[in-house]
């Protein structure tokens, strides 16, 4: 379960925006919570019309002066990419630009065997085929030894890259990237793609009227891939992107749409995140990099179709071996439920695909709330990945573990890493060790409403006026809004249970709400139930009758005292790794026989969610830490069987009487209780 939280933006700055902006009330009211407090501001973040000057960036001017002169003097170029889909775009975009210039041009993506950014092998290789200048696109900021060994081997370098800058600048013709410490371009959040693309309109005298039509689409698909700020130039660059892929007639955007289910859809940015992106990033997961290039230099439609359903079996692929290893995860988890007690998760399996690992760790920090840690052993050595959330910093656990590693790198959110032979279990002790002395309470997934929707605000055009805040992505999510006191009418299954429908009362009208990846019977609320929703909206037309949808990001009784149940689930996970709690607290955590009986008769049949199950008794005597000891103590004694894939509890036939005080959990807790 989610922790949530509901903004309440200042009503008088809803009302400016309102009247300044021209927005709906439900638009106005996601704005000032986003800290927009004028129409002013409104405008210049949003309504962005242009990109800023190319050369408003350290180092364009001589990038471009380098790569003109190479082309004019016949040169051969090398555009040295990466191996994910903003790399496969920069590649692209800046590739094909120069071949249509008439240049003399290769490109060169590593593959993800060669690890992220330029490699001796590779320079050796790109030398030995008589280049003279190597452009890199989405990489080379760090690249230190390698730019001199560039220029060991007669060659000369530009780089473009999108990432931090370190200690030093690498030694290039020009080095353009925003971040550089001594770059004050305007907006710094542009992807691989973007400063591709920038890149383009500098080589063209800095106009950008044929960059944007030959390559805005790719750009856009990249911007949104790399999850960069989609603020600022972004919001018009995807923008610009998306009515290009809308309209498209690239033959590979054609099939591709085909092949993802977009062919007669409108593709917004959740298209391109969810359904282009994640067919393009497949490529350099599971085959090369080099087949999603091939697809967007395709001439013709019969030619990238082919292509595109060979991605589209690549992502068919990773989702298996991504669900394998979840699956895999879960198995683990449910045989020693301790891996997900700690105040971070560890697991550690073997010849578990690199490529997938980091969506993994996303996936199991979810669906725990906790910051989690995914390696995988293969050949000898131990890689993973790592995500995180709130104010639990991956790079700062990395830093404080790395004794037990051979490397690691990151930042707060997300990182990598390789353990050195025989340190996992001391890696994982001291993954622990820097949470409880940096968390005293570790931080809680929450979900953010931006403001809470009355019932007479949700109408077909209050609610389509949220268009006017997209494209939506990173650092402009979908707002977010708290439905309380909705009466639950009838629930129904979809695809055989794997989604639901729900009918509520609201007010004085009717709405529907879909909840995905949410069966029934996992469920915290029933039929006739009043709940309280977190939702994002959107509008259905049907037989010309438009009229308001839900999709609910989570669900839960209303009235439900959020702030007791987090405090007890804490005491008892703290109970559970050894943890000394307040004296007061352990007779309140010990059950008595008829608490434990109770919950055990009230898993129906066919099982139930363990939290449904806890808020479906409804027993005031039985707080949260209370239950957590029963539920424990009837799967250590084999009576329960609980499943961390869909945090279900079944009940187990037994033939013989089980003695319940004497299970473990029991035991030790009456053991702190002093008479």
């Amino acid at each position: 379960m989610k922790k949530w939280t509901v903004g309440m933006p200042d009503r008088k700055v809803v009302s400016k925006l309102i009247l300044g902006c021209g927005v709906t009330s439900l638009t106005a009211a996601a704005l000032a919570q986003k800290g927009y407090t004028s129409p002013e501001a409104v405008m210049e973040s949003l309504n962005t019309d242009e990109l800023s000057s190319p050369f408003l960036i350290r180092d364009m001017q001589e990038a471009a002066d380098t790569i003109n002169a190479a082309i004019d003097g016949g040169e051969h170029i090398c555009v040295y990419g990466d191996y994910d889909c903003d790399g496969i775009m920069s590649t692209v975009i800046l590739f094909s630009y120069l071949l249509e210039a008439g240049a003399d041009v290769s490109y060169y993506i590593p593959e993800r065997s060669e690890g992220y950014g330029l490699n001796r092998d590779a320079i050796k290789r790109i030398a030995d085929e008589g280049t003279d200048l190597i452009i890199t696109v989405d990489n080379g900021i760090s690249a230190i030894s390698e730019a001199e060994y560039i220029y060991e081997l007669g060659m000369r370098l530009v780089i473009t890259d999108h990432h931090q800058q370190g200690e030093e600048l690498p030694r290039a013709e020009a080095v353009v990237d925003p971040h550089r410490h001594d770059c004050f371009s305007p907006f710094k959040y542009l992807c691989g793609a973007g400063i591709a693309l920038k890149l383009i309109a500098a080589l063209d005298g800095g106009d950008y009227t044929m960059a944007l039509e030959q390559f805005g689409d790719l750009a856009a698909i990249a911007t949104v891939a790399d999850i960069v700020s989609l603020t600022g130039e972004n919001r018009y660059l995807v923008s610009y992107g998306l009515g290009l892929i809308n309209d498209t007639d690239r033959p590979a955007l054609i099939a591709l749409k085909e092949v993802s289910g977009y062919a007669e859809k409108r593709v917004d940015s959740q298209a391109v995140g969810f359904g282009l992106a994640p067919r393009i990033n497949a490529s350099g997961r599971f085959g090369s990099p080099k087949t999603a290039a091939e697809l967007f230099l395709a001439e013709d439609y019969e030619t990238a179709l082919p292509i595109a359903q060979e991605l589209d079996r690549l992502n068919e692929r990773r989702k298996s071996a991504e669900n394998d290893i979840v699956s895999g995860i879960f198995s683990m988890i449910d045989s020693d439920p301790s891996l997900v007690r700690g105040r971070v998760i560890f697991v550690c399996g073997k010849d578990w695909h690199h490529g997938v690992i980091g969506i993994v760790a996303s996936r199991i920090m979810e669906q725990f709330g906790k910051p989690c840690f995914i390696a995988s052993e293969a050949d000898g050595e131990i890689r993973g990945s790592a995500r995180s959330f709130g104010e639990f910093s991956v790079f700062g656990a990395l830093t404080a573990a790395s004794e037990t590693l051979e490397k690691f790198g990151g930042h707060p959110g997300a990182g990598g890493f390789t353990i050195k032979p025989g340190k996992a279990e001391e890696f994982r002790q001291l993954l622990e060790k820097y949470a409880a002395e940096n968390h005293r309470t570790m931080p809680v997934m929450t979900v953010t409403a931006d403001s809470t929707a009355a019932p007479q605000e949700l109408t077909a055009d209050n609610v389509q006026g949220l268009d006017v805040l997209e494209p939506f992505g990173a650092e402009n999510e979908k707002p977010l809004f708290y439905i309380e006191n909705a009466v639950i009418a009838d629930i129904q299954p979809l695809s055989g249970g794997l989604h639901t429908k729900l009918k509520l009362r609201l007010g004085g009208g009717n709405a529907d709400a879909l909840l995905f990846r949410t069966s029934p019977q996992s469920m915290t609320v029933g039929k006739d139930d009043r709940c309280d929703l977190i939702v994002t909206l959107g509008v259905n037309e049907f037989r010309g009758v438009t009229s308001v949808s839900m999709i609910v990001r989570d669900i839960r009784p209303s009235g439900f005292e959020q702030s007791r149940y987090f405090a007890a689930h804490d005491a008892f996970e703290a109970f559970m790794r050894g943890e000394a709690l307040p004296e007061k607290y352990y007779p309140s955590m010990l059950p008595e026989r008829n608490d434990v009986v109770k919950i055990y008769k009230g898993i129906p049949d066919g099982g139930i969610a363990l939290d449904t199950l806890y808020l479906r008794l409804r027993d005031p005597a039985i707080n949260y830490c209370k239950f957590c000891m029963a539920a424990e103590a009837l799967r250590q004694l084999g009576l329960i069987k609980l499943s961390s894939a869909d945090s279900t509890v079944e009940r187990v036939p037994v033939k013989t009487k089980a003695d319940l005080s004497s299970a473990p959990v029991l035991v030790s807790l009456r053991g702190r209780i002093k008479s």
